[in-house]
């Protein structure tokens, strides 16, 4: 099923980005804990007060090979003229590509897989559908940081994203470890929205995809969060998921380890939560980096 985005933007209870000063507002979107699904309602609760659910060794090792072996073929072989495709800064080295679901069919089946689905959408409480979808690759080395940031900001902000209904899905192509730059998250961090400082500039993708500047917290809020709670890093073997709140505020260190750290993202957005304009005097950023067409996967 495709339906195109509305053009119609609602009441904004999340702005941000307006050269004021930053502040927090609070979470007005509620995380159902009554939804059916595969979830017991102790992880459901969990992730309601936490933001992110880990799950180790969802896929096996024989599953995570075919998904390693797409990922570096698809880095390998991705055309000139596609776009998607980023570099890390200063060098050839392929940092992400972009919109997975649209390129190929075993990523597509997988996203459709209801180990990821259908906990996304007990979670966010309505059927879903890809908002976008990624390989993070962080190569051994040469893999640089991604700063502190809430995803959503960025997604209301710059794509239109009207409401704190989504989730990303992070599956482990390879072990998550201590040395190669995990994942960090601040738990609890979802229940609080960070309004950044700052304008957004023109095509601000274009740079924020290889150095984030504009839609990152200032220190003093990444501090007040972290006085309320704690940094953690899930880490595990290849084929490990962690699950995380739009809102979740969440970075990693660069790679300076001699093995790469590939992760492979998924963005479910519900089907009630259709993109409207972005709550900025900005064009929407490129279809590669957030759908304005609902597709259900099958």
């Amino acid at each position: 099923m495709e339906k195109t985005a509305t053009r119609v933007r609602p009441k904004d209870p999340y702005y941000s980005r307006t050269s004021a000063p930053w502040e927090t507002a609070p979470r007005l979107d509620r995380i159902p804990d009554d939804a059916p699904g595969p979830l017991p309602a102790e992880e459901v609760r969990r992730y309601q007060q936490e933001g992110f659910l880990f799950e180790p060794e969802l896929f096996s090792e024989a599953e995570v090979k075919e998904f390693l072996s797409e990922a570096s073929d698809l880095a390998r072989e991705w055309p000139k003229s596609r776009p998607g495709l980023i570099c890390e800064p200063g060098s050839n080295a392929v940092r992400s590509i972009f919109r997975l679901h649209r390129v190929s069919k075993l990523f597509r089946r997988l996203f459709a897989d209801d180990r990821l689905r259908a906990r996304a959408r007990q979670l966010i409480g309505t059927d879903v559908y890809i908002h976008q979808s990624r390989i993070n690759y962080k190569p051994a080395m040469d893999g640089k940081e991604f700063f502190w940031h809430s995803d959503f900001e960025t997604w209301h902000v710059e794509d239109g994203m009207p409401r704190m209904r989504a989730l990303s899905v992070s599956l482990f192509l390879t072990e998550s470890h201590e040395f190669n730059g995990p994942l960090m998250i601040i738990p609890g961090s979802h229940l609080t929205y960070i309004r950044c400082p700052g304008e957004t500039p023109e095509h601000h993708y274009e740079q924020s995809l290889k150095r984030q500047e504009y839609g990152v917290p200032p220190r003093e809020a990444l501090a007040d969060l972290i006085e309320e709670s704690e940094i953690v890093a899930p880490k595990g073997p290849a084929g490990s998921v962690v699950f995380f709140d739009c809102n979740l505020m969440h970075g990693s260190n660069g790679n300076l380890s001699p093995s790469p750290r590939v992760n492979l993202f998924a963005v479910y957005n519900s089907v009630e939560n259709q993109l409207v304009e972005p709550f900025c005097d900005r064009a929407p950023r490129p279809e590669y980096l957030s759908e304005r067409t609902i597709d259900v996967l099958s």
